[in-house]
C-alpha cells in the first residue's frame, strides 16, 4: 500500500474520531460547572495591580 493512501485513510477514520473526541471534551471543560468564575478571574488578571511595578 502507498504512502499517502494509509496515511489518508487513517486520516479519514481514526485521526477524525480522535479530533472529534478532543473537540468534545474541550468543549465539555470550558461549559463545566464552576468554570465561569475561574474564567472570569482569568479575563481580569491583566487588569490587577497587585503585582505591577511602582510608577514613578
Amino acid at each position: 500500500m502507498e504512502t499517502y493512501t494509509a496515511m489518508r485513510q487513517f486520516a479519514d477514520s481514526w485521526a477524525l474520531l480522535a479530533m472529534a473526541l478532543f473537540f468534545i471534551g474541550v468543549v465539555m471543560f470550558a461549559f463545566r460547572p464552576g468554570s465561569r468564575c475561574k474564567a472570569e478571574q482569568a479575563a481580569s488578571i491583566p487588569l490587577n495591580d497587585e503585582h505591577a511595578e511602582p510608577r514613578q
